[in-house]
């Protein structure tokens, strides 16, 4: 993504239950340093960065029974107007819209598929600062138990573009892809809900595997080159406290 446009993806935040551990697990993994706000109504919210660029978040969870997850954001010229649509779509608005200080207003959501989403209307914060470089945000990958329901839903909602395939279909706004869509099938088990897996680039997949492996994680999937033309290399994760998020490197020039 050269910018972020509307319906893009602007954010990736982590919600954790321990602060400290997710600092150090992502900061060792991608080289990503850590800022934590200092006033205390965000408590404790810390900023990832790469380079000096915004990379992504982690935050406190907002009540117990909260998983840990990451939670994508997609910007909106307008939170309410886009709310409004969402929820005659079939989405359930669960908080917001919501004033964030001076940074933008946000909204927490969940598809008509179930899964989660928040968008987000800059003022201050624009989000992402780096993308499509390595250890930055550079896909996004819904799982969803109904895929048909989920690409009409964010072709309403967000003005997605659907790259029609038999088994994953790719979404973007004009000519830029930036995500998936991959229908949940018998090897979920039956009560993980449709949900949103960010993407990370990295220069080796493997390396990124193996050093995710040694600090705690459980690889999920892969490494594994994806059978697709262009297709890159990838493995998902699940981190230490319980989330899961993706590595990829693009497909490297012959």
């Amino acid at each position: 993504m050269t910018e972020i446009l509307p319906g893009s993806p602007c954010w990736a935040q982590l919600s954790a239950r321990d602060l400290p551990a997710a600092q150090q697990f992502y900061g060792e993994l991608f080289g990503w340093t850590a800022e934590t706000d200092p006033d205390p109504q965000y408590g404790g919210y810390t900023t990832f960065s790469h380079d000096g660029a915004p990379a992504a978040a982690v935050a406190p969870l907002m009540n117990p029974q909260q998983p840990v997850m990451w939670l994508l954001s997609f910007a909106a010229a307008d939170v309410d107007r886009t709310c409004e649509s969402a929820k005659g779509a079939g989405a359930q608005v669960w908080m917001g819209p919501t004033e964030i200080g001076d940074l933008g207003r946000w909204a927490l959501l969940s598809d008509p598929t179930g899964a989660p989403f928040a968008v987000w209307q800059k003022r201050g914060f624009g989000g992402f600062g780096v993308v499509d470089e390595p250890n930055a945000f550079g896909w996004a990958d819904l799982s969803t138990r109904d895929r048909d329901a989920a690409l009409a839903f964010y072709q309403g909602v967000l003005g997605w573009r659907v790259w029609p395939h038999d088994t994953y279909p790719m979404v973007g706004l004009a000519d830029r892809m930036f995500g998936g869509v991959m229908p949940m099938d018998a090897s979920f088990p039956a009560e993980v809900p449709s949900h949103w897996n960010p993407y990370f680039t990295v220069t080796d997949v493997d390396a990124a595997a193996a050093t995710a492996t040694r600090l705690g994680a459980e690889v999920l999937h892969g490494p594994v080159d994806v059978e697709m033309e262009n297709g890159p290399r990838i493995a998902v994760i699940r981190d230490p406290q319980g989330a899961t998020f993706g590595v990829f490197a693009p497909l490297a020039d012959s």
